[in-house]
Protein backbone atom coordinates (compact mmCIF):
# COMPACT_ATOMS: atom_id res chain seq x y z
CA UNK A 1 0.00 0.00 0.00
CA UNK A 2 1.53 3.30 -1.07
CA UNK A 3 1.85 5.94 1.32
CA UNK A 4 -0.33 8.78 -0.62
CA UNK A 5 -3.26 5.90 -0.65
CA UNK A 6 -2.59 5.04 3.12
CA UNK A 7 -2.72 9.05 4.56
CA UNK A 8 -6.30 9.45 2.10
CA UNK A 9 -7.42 6.33 3.91
CA UNK A 10 -6.84 7.78 7.29
CA UNK A 11 -8.45 10.88 6.37
CA UNK A 12 -11.35 9.55 5.41
CA UNK A 13 -11.82 7.39 8.44
CA UNK A 14 -10.61 10.27 10.83
CA UNK A 15 -13.55 12.13 8.52
CA UNK A 16 -16.18 9.73 9.51
CA UNK A 17 -15.40 9.43 12.91
CA UNK A 18 -15.56 13.61 13.17
CA UNK A 19 -18.53 13.51 10.63
CA UNK A 20 -20.39 11.22 13.03
CA UNK A 21 -19.51 13.13 16.37
CA UNK A 22 -20.82 16.40 14.83
CA UNK A 23 -23.56 15.16 12.93
CA UNK A 24 -25.12 13.49 16.46
CA UNK A 25 -24.29 16.89 18.15
CA UNK A 26 -26.68 18.77 15.87
CA UNK A 27 -29.30 16.00 14.66
CA UNK A 28 -30.63 15.25 17.90
CA UNK A 29 -32.35 18.46 18.56
CA UNK A 30 -34.44 18.75 15.86
CA UNK A 31 -35.94 15.61 17.79
CA UNK A 32 -36.28 16.94 20.76
CA UNK A 33 -39.83 18.32 20.64
CA UNK A 34 -41.22 14.87 19.79
CA UNK A 35 -38.78 12.98 22.19
CA UNK A 36 -40.04 14.86 25.04
CA UNK A 37 -43.84 13.78 23.52
CA UNK A 38 -43.45 10.36 23.32
CA UNK A 39 -41.29 10.08 26.45
CA UNK A 40 -44.08 11.83 28.48
CA UNK A 41 -40.89 14.22 29.40
CA UNK A 42 -40.94 17.76 29.86
CA UNK A 43 -38.24 20.76 28.50
CA UNK A 44 -36.12 21.25 31.59
CA UNK A 45 -35.56 16.92 31.43
CA UNK A 46 -35.42 16.48 27.93
CA UNK A 47 -32.52 19.30 27.55
CA UNK A 48 -30.43 16.67 29.11
CA UNK A 49 -30.09 14.60 26.25
CA UNK A 50 -28.38 17.38 24.63
CA UNK A 51 -26.20 18.63 27.45
CA UNK A 52 -25.39 15.67 28.84
CA UNK A 53 -23.58 14.45 25.79
CA UNK A 54 -21.91 17.57 25.52
CA UNK A 55 -21.35 17.84 29.21
CA UNK A 56 -19.03 14.58 28.69
CA UNK A 57 -17.52 15.20 25.71
CA UNK A 58 -16.13 18.39 26.89
CA UNK A 59 -14.93 16.61 30.15
CA UNK A 60 -13.12 14.05 28.56
CA UNK A 61 -11.35 15.39 25.57
CA UNK A 62 -8.27 16.74 27.29
CA UNK A 63 -8.07 13.64 28.98
CA UNK A 64 -8.81 11.20 25.84
CA UNK A 65 -6.26 13.58 23.97
CA UNK A 66 -3.37 12.98 26.75
CA UNK A 67 -4.49 8.99 26.85
CA UNK A 68 -4.10 8.93 22.93
CA UNK A 69 -0.32 9.92 23.38
CA UNK A 70 0.47 7.61 26.29
CA UNK A 71 -1.70 4.23 24.81
CA UNK A 72 -1.48 5.12 20.92
CA UNK A 73 -4.17 6.53 19.44
CA UNK A 74 -5.00 3.66 17.02
CA UNK A 75 -5.99 2.15 20.38
CA UNK A 76 -8.57 4.97 21.65
CA UNK A 77 -10.30 5.67 18.04
CA UNK A 78 -11.39 1.83 17.88
CA UNK A 79 -12.52 1.56 21.30
CA UNK A 80 -13.80 5.04 21.17
CA UNK A 81 -16.03 4.08 17.69
CA UNK A 82 -17.02 0.89 19.83
CA UNK A 83 -18.34 2.90 22.87
CA UNK A 84 -20.03 5.02 20.44
CA UNK A 85 -21.76 2.97 18.30
CA UNK A 86 -23.11 0.68 21.71
CA UNK A 87 -24.16 4.00 22.93
CA UNK A 88 -26.40 4.48 19.91
CA UNK A 89 -27.96 1.33 20.11
CA UNK A 90 -28.47 2.13 23.84
CA UNK A 91 -30.19 5.24 22.58
CA UNK A 92 -32.37 3.77 20.49
CA UNK A 93 -33.27 1.19 22.81
CA UNK A 94 -34.52 3.85 25.38
CA UNK A 95 -38.09 3.86 27.02
CA UNK A 96 -37.93 6.40 29.35
CA UNK A 97 -35.68 9.60 29.47
CA UNK A 98 -33.91 8.95 32.21
CA UNK A 99 -32.14 5.64 30.37
CA UNK A 100 -32.02 7.75 27.38
CA UNK A 101 -30.02 10.96 28.99
CA UNK A 102 -27.54 7.82 30.43
CA UNK A 103 -27.24 6.21 26.82
CA UNK A 104 -26.74 9.57 26.10
CA UNK A 105 -23.42 9.75 28.51
CA UNK A 106 -22.02 6.04 26.78
CA UNK A 107 -22.27 7.71 23.44
CA UNK A 108 -20.63 10.91 24.50
CA UNK A 109 -18.05 8.68 25.63
CA UNK A 110 -17.15 7.40 22.75
CA UNK A 111 -17.29 10.75 21.19
CA UNK A 112 -14.73 12.41 22.83
CA UNK A 113 -12.65 9.55 22.64
CA UNK A 114 -12.97 9.87 18.25
CA UNK A 115 -12.92 14.00 18.99
CA UNK A 116 -9.52 13.65 21.20
CA UNK A 117 -7.68 11.54 18.36
CA UNK A 118 -8.77 12.42 15.46
CA UNK A 119 -6.89 15.92 14.33
CA UNK A 120 -3.10 14.26 15.76
CA UNK A 121 -4.46 11.16 13.15
CA UNK A 122 -4.71 13.48 10.12
CA UNK A 123 -0.92 15.06 11.92
CA UNK A 124 0.49 11.69 11.86
CA UNK A 125 -0.55 10.92 8.29
CA UNK A 126 0.22 13.72 6.72
CA UNK A 127 3.45 15.15 5.94
CA UNK A 128 4.20 18.47 7.75
CA UNK A 129 3.53 20.38 3.95
CA UNK A 130 -0.16 19.00 3.92
CA UNK A 131 -1.11 19.14 7.39
CA UNK A 132 -2.20 22.84 6.79
CA UNK A 133 -4.46 21.77 4.00
CA UNK A 134 -5.76 18.21 5.66
CA UNK A 135 -6.92 20.25 8.51
CA UNK A 136 -8.58 22.88 6.65
CA UNK A 137 -10.34 20.07 5.12
CA UNK A 138 -11.43 18.45 8.02
CA UNK A 139 -12.59 22.07 9.25
CA UNK A 140 -15.41 21.37 5.87
CA UNK A 141 -16.11 18.06 7.51
CA UNK A 142 -17.01 19.56 10.92
CA UNK A 143 -19.25 22.06 8.78
CA UNK A 144 -21.22 19.17 7.10
CA UNK A 145 -21.96 17.19 10.18
CA UNK A 146 -23.32 20.18 11.33
CA UNK A 147 -25.12 21.31 8.41
CA UNK A 148 -26.46 17.99 7.95
CA UNK A 149 -27.93 16.95 11.09
CA UNK A 150 -30.65 18.88 11.17
CA UNK A 151 -31.99 18.48 7.80
CA UNK A 152 -31.51 15.03 8.03
CA UNK A 153 -32.83 14.65 11.50
CA UNK A 154 -36.30 16.14 9.86
CA UNK A 155 -36.17 13.73 6.84
CA UNK A 156 -36.14 10.81 9.53
CA UNK A 157 -38.75 12.41 11.81
CA UNK A 158 -40.71 12.50 8.96
CA UNK A 159 -41.39 8.92 8.10
CA UNK A 160 -39.80 7.12 11.09
CA UNK A 161 -39.44 7.32 14.50
CA UNK A 162 -37.03 9.56 16.49
CA UNK A 163 -34.59 6.28 17.31
CA UNK A 164 -33.88 6.04 14.13
CA UNK A 165 -31.74 8.78 14.55
CA UNK A 166 -29.70 6.48 16.78
CA UNK A 167 -29.86 3.49 14.96
CA UNK A 168 -27.94 4.66 11.63
CA UNK A 169 -25.31 5.24 13.65
CA UNK A 170 -24.84 1.13 14.28
CA UNK A 171 -23.60 0.04 10.96
CA UNK A 172 -21.67 3.06 9.82
CA UNK A 173 -19.69 2.26 13.50
CA UNK A 174 -19.04 -1.63 12.84
CA UNK A 175 -17.95 -0.95 9.32
CA UNK A 176 -15.14 2.26 11.51
CA UNK A 177 -14.26 -0.52 13.90
CA UNK A 178 -12.79 -2.81 11.18
CA UNK A 179 -11.13 -0.22 9.40
CA UNK A 180 -9.13 1.13 12.10
CA UNK A 181 -7.80 -1.66 13.27
CA UNK A 182 -6.97 -2.46 9.56
CA UNK A 183 -6.21 1.08 8.29
CA UNK A 184 -4.05 2.40 11.26
CA UNK A 185 -1.77 -0.45 12.64
CA UNK A 186 1.05 1.17 11.01
CA UNK A 187 1.13 4.79 12.12
CA UNK A 188 3.68 6.67 13.78
CA UNK A 189 1.44 8.14 16.53
CA UNK A 190 0.23 4.08 17.06
CA UNK A 191 2.41 2.78 19.61
CA UNK A 192 2.39 5.37 22.37
CA UNK A 193 4.49 6.65 25.40
CA UNK A 194 5.42 5.52 29.09
CA UNK A 195 4.63 8.96 30.01
CA UNK A 196 1.85 8.49 33.25
CA UNK A 197 -2.14 10.31 33.05
CA UNK A 198 -2.62 13.03 35.18
CA UNK A 199 -5.48 11.30 36.69
CA UNK A 200 -5.66 13.78 39.42
CA UNK A 201 -5.94 16.65 36.95
CA UNK A 202 -8.60 14.11 34.86
CA UNK A 203 -10.97 13.71 37.82
CA UNK A 204 -10.70 17.17 38.41
CA UNK A 205 -11.36 18.66 35.54
CA UNK A 206 -14.28 16.37 35.15
CA UNK A 207 -15.82 16.98 38.90
CA UNK A 208 -15.43 21.12 38.12
CA UNK A 209 -17.29 20.88 35.07
CA UNK A 210 -20.07 18.48 35.97
CA UNK A 211 -20.20 20.46 39.30
CA UNK A 212 -20.89 23.97 37.54
CA UNK A 213 -22.99 22.88 35.02
CA UNK A 214 -25.14 20.75 37.03
CA UNK A 215 -25.45 23.50 39.21
CA UNK A 216 -26.31 25.78 36.54
CA UNK A 217 -29.20 23.71 35.05
CA UNK A 218 -31.06 22.95 38.32
CA UNK A 219 -31.00 26.68 39.31
CA UNK A 220 -35.18 26.40 38.80
CA UNK A 221 -35.43 23.69 41.09
CA UNK A 222 -33.13 24.58 43.60
CA UNK A 223 -33.35 28.04 43.86
CA UNK A 224 -30.71 31.19 44.07
CA UNK A 225 -30.02 31.13 47.38
CA UNK A 226 -30.12 27.51 48.71
CA UNK A 227 -28.59 24.92 50.30
CA UNK A 228 -27.37 22.84 47.03
CA UNK A 229 -26.99 25.71 44.77
CA UNK A 230 -24.45 26.68 47.29
CA UNK A 231 -22.59 23.15 47.82
CA UNK A 232 -22.63 22.85 43.85
CA UNK A 233 -21.46 26.30 43.20
CA UNK A 234 -18.51 25.62 46.09
CA UNK A 235 -17.43 22.06 44.30
CA UNK A 236 -16.84 23.81 41.40
CA UNK A 237 -14.68 26.54 42.87
CA UNK A 238 -12.68 23.78 44.85
CA UNK A 239 -12.11 21.86 42.08
CA UNK A 240 -11.37 24.17 39.95
CA UNK A 241 -8.93 25.86 42.15
CA UNK A 242 -7.35 22.76 42.98
CA UNK A 243 -7.08 21.27 39.01
CA UNK A 244 -5.08 24.86 38.71
CA UNK A 245 -2.96 23.68 41.78
CA UNK A 246 -2.18 20.33 40.34
CA UNK A 247 -1.78 21.09 36.67
CA UNK A 248 0.91 23.66 37.98
CA UNK A 249 3.07 21.26 40.07
CA UNK A 250 2.66 18.27 37.84
CA UNK A 251 5.04 17.00 35.88
CA UNK A 252 3.25 15.62 32.81
CA UNK A 253 -0.29 18.02 33.33
CA UNK A 254 -3.24 17.87 31.11
CA UNK A 255 -3.21 21.58 30.53
CA UNK A 256 -0.22 23.68 30.14
CA UNK A 257 -1.32 26.46 32.54
CA UNK A 258 1.73 28.98 31.22
CA UNK A 259 -0.09 29.28 27.70
CA UNK A 260 -3.31 31.30 29.87
CA UNK A 261 -0.59 33.82 30.01
CA UNK A 262 -0.67 34.48 26.56
CA UNK A 263 -2.94 37.10 25.33
CA UNK A 264 -3.80 35.90 22.01
CA UNK A 265 -4.35 32.45 23.34
CA UNK A 266 -6.82 33.08 26.54
CA UNK A 267 -8.93 35.83 24.70
CA UNK A 268 -9.75 33.89 22.00
CA UNK A 269 -10.31 30.79 23.82
CA UNK A 270 -13.08 32.75 25.97
CA UNK A 271 -14.80 33.80 22.86
CA UNK A 272 -14.81 30.61 21.31
CA UNK A 273 -17.09 29.58 24.75
CA UNK A 274 -18.87 32.70 24.34
CA UNK A 275 -19.63 32.35 20.66
CA UNK A 276 -20.50 28.74 20.57
CA UNK A 277 -22.86 29.19 23.89
CA UNK A 278 -24.56 32.23 22.11
CA UNK A 279 -24.80 29.76 19.10
CA UNK A 280 -26.26 26.63 20.70
CA UNK A 281 -28.59 28.98 22.69
CA UNK A 282 -30.41 29.92 19.32
CA UNK A 283 -29.88 26.07 18.25
CA UNK A 284 -31.89 24.66 21.53
CA UNK A 285 -34.78 26.78 21.37
CA UNK A 286 -35.83 26.87 17.59
CA UNK A 287 -36.85 23.67 17.05
CA UNK A 288 -39.16 23.90 19.78
CA UNK A 289 -40.46 27.30 18.42
CA UNK A 290 -40.85 25.94 14.87
CA UNK A 291 -42.72 22.79 15.98
CA UNK A 292 -45.15 24.39 18.49
CA UNK A 293 -46.02 28.26 17.93
CA UNK A 294 -44.35 27.93 13.96
CA UNK A 295 -46.34 25.16 13.34
CA UNK A 296 -43.82 23.60 11.05
CA UNK A 297 -43.06 20.09 10.37
CA UNK A 298 -40.70 17.85 11.25
CA UNK A 299 -38.87 18.28 7.46
CA UNK A 300 -39.80 22.13 7.53
CA UNK A 301 -37.62 22.25 10.77
CA UNK A 302 -34.81 20.18 9.72
CA UNK A 303 -34.32 22.50 6.91
CA UNK A 304 -34.27 25.72 8.42
CA UNK A 305 -32.07 24.74 11.14
CA UNK A 306 -29.63 24.09 8.61
CA UNK A 307 -29.39 28.13 7.59
CA UNK A 308 -26.70 28.76 10.23
CA UNK A 309 -24.47 25.88 9.40
CA UNK A 310 -24.79 26.32 5.39
CA UNK A 311 -23.32 29.40 5.81
CA UNK A 312 -20.31 27.91 8.17
CA UNK A 313 -19.79 25.49 5.68
CA UNK A 314 -19.84 28.34 2.52
CA UNK A 315 -17.72 30.95 4.53
CA UNK A 316 -15.30 29.64 6.54
CA UNK A 317 -12.83 28.73 4.40
CA UNK A 318 -13.12 32.22 2.66
CA UNK A 319 -12.66 33.77 6.18
CA UNK A 320 -9.86 31.64 6.81
CA UNK A 321 -8.10 33.62 3.85
CA UNK A 322 -9.25 36.61 4.92
CA UNK A 323 -7.22 36.13 8.21
CA UNK A 324 -4.00 36.16 6.63
CA UNK A 325 -4.11 38.96 5.65
CA UNK A 326 -6.19 40.97 7.76
CA UNK A 327 -5.41 39.21 11.45
CA UNK A 328 -8.31 37.92 13.72
CA UNK A 329 -9.36 41.13 15.86
CA UNK A 330 -11.33 42.80 13.03
CA UNK A 331 -13.09 39.56 11.60
CA UNK A 332 -14.18 37.81 14.65
CA UNK A 333 -15.14 40.79 16.48
CA UNK A 334 -17.37 40.92 13.08
CA UNK A 335 -18.36 37.94 13.72
CA UNK A 336 -19.65 38.22 16.91
CA UNK A 337 -21.26 41.29 16.33
CA UNK A 338 -22.89 39.04 13.72
CA UNK A 339 -24.28 36.89 16.37
CA UNK A 340 -25.16 39.34 18.91
CA UNK A 341 -27.68 40.88 16.12
CA UNK A 342 -29.15 37.48 15.14
CA UNK A 343 -30.02 36.95 18.67
CA UNK A 344 -31.64 40.77 19.27
CA UNK A 345 -34.03 40.81 16.28
CA UNK A 346 -34.79 37.22 17.24
CA UNK A 347 -36.59 39.32 20.76
CA UNK A 348 -39.00 40.45 17.88
CA UNK A 349 -39.52 37.62 16.09
CA UNK A 350 -43.30 36.31 15.94
CA UNK A 351 -44.97 33.63 14.57
CA UNK A 352 -46.98 35.70 12.10
CA UNK A 353 -44.29 36.61 10.49
CA UNK A 354 -43.53 34.01 8.53
CA UNK A 355 -40.46 32.13 7.31
CA UNK A 356 -38.99 34.31 5.81
CA UNK A 357 -38.40 36.85 9.21
CA UNK A 358 -36.87 33.13 10.60
CA UNK A 359 -34.61 32.50 7.88
CA UNK A 360 -32.63 35.98 7.66
CA UNK A 361 -32.33 35.71 11.73
CA UNK A 362 -30.62 32.43 11.50
CA UNK A 363 -28.91 33.65 8.90
CA UNK A 364 -27.05 36.36 10.65
CA UNK A 365 -26.35 33.47 13.45
CA UNK A 366 -24.59 31.45 10.55
CA UNK A 367 -22.63 34.28 9.31
CA UNK A 368 -21.22 35.43 12.32
CA UNK A 369 -20.18 31.78 13.40
CA UNK A 370 -18.49 31.69 10.00
CA UNK A 371 -17.00 35.22 10.02
CA UNK A 372 -15.50 33.97 13.95
CA UNK A 373 -14.31 30.25 13.42
CA UNK A 374 -11.58 30.06 11.01
CA UNK A 375 -9.90 32.96 11.90
CA UNK A 376 -10.14 32.59 15.93
CA UNK A 377 -9.06 29.13 15.84
CA UNK A 378 -5.90 30.76 13.17
CA UNK A 379 -4.80 32.97 15.87
CA UNK A 380 -4.75 30.25 18.85
CA UNK A 381 -3.14 27.95 17.06
CA UNK A 382 -0.45 30.75 15.81
CA UNK A 383 0.49 31.95 19.26
CA UNK A 384 1.66 29.05 20.81
CA UNK A 385 4.54 27.17 20.38
CA UNK A 386 5.32 24.69 17.90
CA UNK A 387 5.13 21.64 20.50
CA UNK A 388 2.52 22.89 22.03
CA UNK A 389 0.17 22.93 19.64
CA UNK A 390 -1.64 19.47 20.77
CA UNK A 391 -2.94 20.82 23.54
CA UNK A 392 -3.83 24.12 22.29
CA UNK A 393 -6.25 22.20 20.04
CA UNK A 394 -7.47 20.04 22.61
CA UNK A 395 -8.65 23.47 24.72
CA UNK A 396 -9.80 24.80 22.02
CA UNK A 397 -12.71 22.07 20.85
CA UNK A 398 -13.25 21.72 25.29
CA UNK A 399 -13.63 25.60 25.02
CA UNK A 400 -16.25 24.86 21.83
CA UNK A 401 -18.13 22.15 23.09
CA UNK A 402 -17.97 23.61 26.77
CA UNK A 403 -19.94 26.65 25.57
CA UNK A 404 -22.15 24.41 23.20
CA UNK A 405 -23.63 23.05 26.77
CA UNK A 406 -23.52 26.25 28.92
CA UNK A 407 -25.81 27.60 25.68
CA UNK A 408 -28.05 24.60 25.92
CA UNK A 409 -28.24 24.57 29.90
CA UNK A 410 -29.15 28.31 29.96
CA UNK A 411 -31.65 28.07 27.31
CA UNK A 412 -33.12 25.65 29.47
CA UNK A 413 -33.06 27.11 32.83
CA UNK A 414 -34.28 30.51 31.39
CA UNK A 415 -37.27 28.98 29.66
CA UNK A 416 -38.45 26.40 31.98
CA UNK A 417 -38.14 28.84 34.99
CA UNK A 418 -40.03 31.81 33.09
CA UNK A 419 -42.81 28.87 32.13
CA UNK A 420 -43.14 28.00 35.79
CA UNK A 421 -42.93 31.54 37.33
CA UNK A 422 -46.42 31.86 34.40
CA UNK A 423 -47.85 28.86 35.78
CA UNK A 424 -47.13 26.91 32.28
CA UNK A 425 -45.47 23.85 31.14
CA UNK A 426 -44.03 22.88 28.24
CA UNK A 427 -45.45 18.63 29.06
CA UNK A 428 -48.34 19.03 26.66
CA UNK A 429 -48.61 21.82 24.20
CA UNK A 430 -51.73 23.42 23.31
CA UNK A 431 -51.90 26.88 21.11
CA UNK A 432 -53.48 28.78 24.10
CA UNK A 433 -49.81 28.50 25.73
CA UNK A 434 -48.53 30.22 22.76
CA UNK A 435 -48.13 33.94 24.14
CA UNK A 436 -46.46 32.15 27.49
CA UNK A 437 -44.05 30.85 25.39
CA UNK A 438 -43.26 33.63 23.15
CA UNK A 439 -42.79 35.45 26.43
CA UNK A 440 -39.81 32.77 27.61
CA UNK A 441 -38.54 32.45 24.32
CA UNK A 442 -37.81 36.47 24.39
CA UNK A 443 -36.41 36.23 27.47
CA UNK A 444 -33.76 33.52 25.90
CA UNK A 445 -32.87 35.47 23.19
CA UNK A 446 -32.29 38.69 25.37
CA UNK A 447 -29.81 36.93 27.79
CA UNK A 448 -28.27 35.52 24.44
CA UNK A 449 -27.78 39.10 23.35
CA UNK A 450 -26.01 40.13 26.17
CA UNK A 451 -23.84 37.15 26.28
CA UNK A 452 -22.60 37.86 22.79
CA UNK A 453 -22.44 41.62 23.34
CA UNK A 454 -19.82 40.69 26.15
CA UNK A 455 -18.45 38.26 23.52
CA UNK A 456 -18.07 41.36 21.38
CA UNK A 457 -15.84 43.22 24.25
CA UNK A 458 -13.59 39.86 25.38
CA UNK A 459 -12.81 39.67 20.91
CA UNK A 460 -11.96 42.73 20.34
CA UNK A 461 -9.94 43.06 23.65
CA UNK A 462 -7.25 40.27 22.63
CA UNK A 463 -5.39 42.75 20.43
CA UNK A 464 -3.66 42.66 17.12
CA UNK A 465 -1.64 39.56 16.15
CA UNK A 466 1.63 41.82 15.34
CA UNK A 467 1.85 41.73 19.35
CA UNK A 468 2.43 38.82 19.07
CA UNK A 469 5.79 39.97 17.56
CA UNK A 470 6.64 42.48 19.32
CA UNK A 471 6.30 40.56 22.83
CA UNK A 472 3.38 42.04 23.96
CA UNK A 473 1.27 39.19 24.46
Amino acid sequence: MGVGNKKWQVFMLVGVSIFMSTLDSSIVNVALPYIMEDLSSDVRTVQWVVVVYLLTVSSLLLTFGRLSDIRGRRQIYVIGFLVFTVGSFVCGQAWTSGMLVSARILQGIGASMLMACSPALVVDAFPQTERGKALGMMGAVVAAGLTLGPLAGGMILAWFSWRLIFYINIPIGVMAVLAGILVLKDLPGGKGSREPLDKTGSFLLILFLCSLIVTLVRLPDWGVVSLKTGMGLVTAIISGWWFAMNETNTAYPLLDLGLMKIRLFILPLISTAILFASLFLLVFMMPFYLTYPGGFTASKTGVIMIVPFLFLLIISPISGMLADRLGSRLLCTLGMTFMCLSLFFLIFLSPQQGIFAIVWRMALAGIGTAVFVSPNNTAIMGSVPVHQRGIASGATATARTLGMVLGVALAGTIFSAFLTFQGEGMDSYIPAMAPAFMEGFRHVMAAGTILAAIGIAVTFSRGNEKMKKTGQI
